[in-house]
């Protein structure tokens, strides 16, 4: 697929300034802006999707129609949900979650495969693992890199981020609660990073066809508590482009 038409998606402007310059033939569909490009002399379209799961799906959704895009990438940031990790840290997606589509029943919330029918006995468990063999891609890809230091004026010292891999879950709402934090920890105890986008380009991407590798890159700007939205304004621009230094080693591979 390393051949194929890589098609390139962030939520927001910040996320995509590292990404392209935007100097390639655009055009709008949809609201939606999308142009041509290339990203580690990888031909791609890009486009800016706006947050959450329904702007992301339909990005996706044209990316895959009109554009003929057979290789997805979505990079940005995300609030971290894993405590062994901190600002700065990447973690790519080896399993994308919607963590809010299910049944809300007395008991409680349970969260079930977008689409799915447990009633008719249609497997329900949630989560759109990458394939084994990409994963090995990604991994030799990033073999030895080594992120610089965080700048000092954005208040979290000077540690130096690493690169991570594993779940990541998506919902329709920004994560400014510690309690939810520790909510969705409990619920997957595996999950490293919450969003709001990628677990809805996987599941456009698995309709279209299980052949389709997509890839979600996220830096942590903030830790998905109550003082998140402090964090995301400050880290933001430094979180995105730190994310998008791991998105160029990764696009070749894709």
């Amino acid at each position: 697929m390393a051949n194929s038409l890589l098609g390139v998606l962030s939520a927001l402007p910040e996320e995509l300034v590292h990404l392209s310059d935007r100097s390639g033939d655009q055009t709008e569909i949809g609201g939606l802006p999308f142009w041509r490009g290339q990203i580690a002399g990888r031909e791609a379209v890009f486009v800016e999707t706006g947050p959450g799961k329904v702007n992301g799906g339909v990005a996706t959704a044209l990316l895959l129609d009109r554009f003929d895009c057979r290789a997805l990438m979505l990079c940005g940031v995300a609030g971290g949900l894993d405590p062994a990790l901190g600002v700065g840290d990447i973690v790519i997606g080896t399993n994308n979650l919607q963590h809010d589509f299910g049944l809300d029943r007395e008991s409680g919330f349970v969260t079930i495969q977008p689409g799915s029918r447990p009633s008719r006995g249609e497997d329900w468990a949630p989560g759109y693992p990458l394939d084994e063999a990409l994963v090995t891609r990604l991994r030799d890809a990033l073999a030895g890199v080594e992120l610089e230091p965080l700048p000092q004026t954005i208040g979290a010292g000077r540690r130096v981020p690493d690169i991570h891999f594993g779940p990541i879950l998506t919902g329709d709402s920004f994560v400014n609660s510690e309690t939810t934090r520790r909510r969705l920890r409990e619920r997957f105890a595996d999950a490293r990073a919450v969003e709001m986008e990628g677990g809805a380009v996987a599941q456009i991407a698995r309709r279209w066809g299980a052949d389709i590798p997509f890839v979600n890159v996220r830096c942590l700007s903030d830790l998905a508590g109550s003082d998140s939205h402090l964090d995301f304004r400050a880290l933001l621009p430094v979180a995105a482009r730190y994310a998008s230094l791991v998105a160029h080693r990764l696009a070749p591979v894709i």
